[in-house]
Formats: C-alpha cells, structure tokens, sequence
C-alpha cells in the first residue's frame, strides 16, 4: 500500500473574524468550564490526555483536516516530557498561545480583553447559525451537535424539542433573542 502525503490544513474563510471570545478569562469562569468540556470532547478514550490522533480526529468531525506531522509539531511544545498528549494544562496553555497569535494581547489582563457578553453570544449563535439567515433550524442545531459528538444530535425528536423548549414565537426556529435567553438561563455547574 503507497503511503499518502499528508493533507494540508484547510480552513474555510469566514466573513466575521474571529473575537476575543475565543480567549480564556481568569480563574474559574464561564470560558475556562467551556475549555473543560472541550478538552473532554477531544479526549476521547477519557484517559486525561488529548493525543495529536485525538485532536486531528476532533478537528476533522469539525471539518478541519490536518497534516498530522505539523499538528504533532505544533502540539508538542505543549505536551509535557513522558506524556502521551496534552494534559488540561498543556491544553489551556496551547489554546491561551493561539488566543495571543490571534489576538496579540494578554487573555489574563481584564483590561486588554475587549470583549463584550453580547458578542460573545452573537459569535455563539453564528456557530449554530450555518446558513447566516439569522435563525437557528432543528436541522443547524443537529448537525453542529452531531459535529460535536454529542448524544443530543443523535435524535431529531430530541433536538426538535430542545428547540421547542426556546422557541418562544413558535415559527419552529431561534432567533438570536430567544438564543440570549436560552443562553442566560444556563447554569453551569463547576467541578
């Protein structure tokens, strides 16, 4: 069997950039909790280690492929000697450091983090929002989720009624206004 060359990142452009949403915020936010549930997503054998198979296997259910080579060099300066992948440290370190390529300042310093809760719901929404028509549809929330690997996207019943639970015009859709209620009424709880 030939052995293939590697696939180049492919990233689709985005009309909106990227905001500061993406950074982590001190001590034991909303955004750090959000980073926990992310990094026990990638982990998928639940071990306490992201693996560069685990990553590259996340990013393409996201629809990114990856050289394995480069996301391995990219990685590793972030894994610590003897482990096996990145640990929750080396992963919010590695997510802090791709804040500060993008963005340029510090994600610890409240006053260099100009962010707002309205864009970082706006960008939120425009995550479930695939089309860009201003709505989220049954068939938007299911496909982000199934993206995700979470159980909920399993089942249109299921996803149908978590629309139903925050649709409070019922045309069957949510609209950015029922996204921030339904967002506002999350609790999160920590571990």
């Amino acid at each position: 069997m030939a052995e293939s060359s590697p696939q180049p990142i492919q990233i689709k452009p985005t009309i909106i950039p990227p905001s500061s949403s993406f950074r982590l915020r001190s001590s034991q936010s909303l955004n750090s909790v959000r980073l926990r549930r992310v990094f026990d997503m990638f982990d998928s054998n639940r071990d306490e280690y992201i693996t560069v198979a685990e990553l590259a296997d996340a990013l393409a259910k996201l629809g990114l492929t990856t050289d394995l080579s480069e996301l391995a060099s990219t990685v590793s300066g972030f894994i610590r000697p003897g482990a096996i992948g990145l640990d929750f440290d080396g992963f919010q370190t590695l997510h802090r450091s791709i804040g500060d390529a993008l963005f340029g300042t510090d994600p610890f310093d409240p006053s260099q983090t100009p962010t707002t809760d309205e864009s970082d719901m706006r960008e939120a929404f425009n995550v479930f929002d695939e089309d860009g028509d201003g709505f989220i549809s049954a068939n938007e929330l299911k496909t982000v989720l199934e993206k995700l690997g979470l159980g909920e996207g399993e089942s249109m019943d299921r996803v149908q009624l978590m629309i139903c639970s925050v649709d409070r015009d019922h045309d069957g859709l949510v609209d950015f206004g029922e996204f921030k209620i339904m967002m506002k009424s999350i609790d999160v709880e920590s571990s």
